[in-house]
């Protein structure tokens, strides 16, 4: 099958595809999401793992802290719960809650990060899977959760080529029993999954579930597998991509967006969708955006 805890306080560019007028634009609903995420206190680039890292560059922990409360406010507004994870000294990039797991109908599939820095982390979000009434599974193969993993229409989309390995797929059709999309990332700069792709409508009843990705951050095989599968998908430039406008969350409305990603902005609210921008900046620095920070839970 293949293919609450309390909160402490090279390929040419595309562009942007053909959206609906306004007037035509279907209307959206929204159905309300459940979120994991770690407060970022111990923040920093302190290692380079990803080209948007570098440690010799100034990083704002304050800043950052108000950035991320300001989130927490957005999804409470949007009428979504919030769960969080302590944060653990040391662990400067746990604030990326995504990277920490995946789950589907009460499972959780563990991370087994690929890189020594945040290999830690994976200790604390398999206490608090257990702890919250998941079904646990331990991993076999690296991967980082739903940096590399997406729920779209009962079917899991799977990226590898930088972080997850492909072996990680076949794992997850075993742990979900649902067909895996195995996609291959061949662009350094979209190192996982949630930043070349948003599922935009996970549960999309009138017709397949819709997203929003870069093609050129796929090879030849994956872009024709999400074009065939994902016919009215929304195409993003590599210039949004590169400030994470792809690393956004959708609750199938409402589109929590970077700020600065104007031509997507346009683009979802054509389409029938509410963007929600926000300014998540600082941890920009650190290659994370609004998805790295949010992981869904799915009970």
């Amino acid at each position: 099958m293949l293919l609450d805890t309390a909160l402490p306080t090279i390929a040419p560019t595309p562009t942007i595809a053909p959206a609906p007028t306004p007037e035509a634009a279907p209307t959206r609903t929204a159905s309300p999401r459940s979120y994991l995420m770690c407060r970022p206190e111990y923040f920093t680039v302190s290692y380079a793992i990803n080209p948007f890292m570098n440690p010799d560059a100034p990083t704002d922990t304050a800043r950052a802290l108000r950035q991320w409360d300001a989130l927490v406010g957005v999804y409470r507004g949007l009428g979504h719960e919030v769960a969080f994870l302590g944060p653990v000294p040391g662990l400067v990039d746990m604030v990326f809650a995504a990277n920490g797991g995946f789950t589907v109908d009460g499972r959780a599939y563990v991370a087994s990060f690929a890189h020594p820095e945040r290999r830690a982390e994976a200790d604390s979000f398999r206490a608090w899977f257990a702890a919250h009434g998941f079904e646990t599974h331990e991993p076999a193969s690296v991967n980082e959760g739903e940096g590399d993993f997406a729920f779209a229409g009962g079917v899991i989309l799977a990226g590898h080529g930088f972080r997850s390995s492909a072996e990680s797929h076949t794992e997850l059709a075993r742990v979900f029993g649902r067909e895996v999309l195995s996609l291959r990332l061949v662009d350094e700069r979209f190192y996982h999954l949630d930043v070349a792709l948003t599922v935009l409508d996970s549960e999309a009843i009138d017709g397949p579930a819709r997203i929003a990705y870069l093609p050129s951050a796929f090879d030849e095989a994956g872009r024709a597998l999400l074009a065939d599968r994902f016919p009215d998908s929304i195409l993003v430039s590599e210039e949004e991509a590169a400030i994470l406008a792809l690393n956004s969350v959708s609750d199938g409305r409402n589109v929590v967006v970077a700020q600065d990603a104007h031509d997507y902005i346009a683009a979802l609210a054509a389409a029938g969708y509410t963007p929600v921008p926000v300014d998540l900046s600082e941890l920009l620095k650190s290659g994370g955006g609004v998805k790295c920070v949010s992981q869904e839970l799915r009970r």
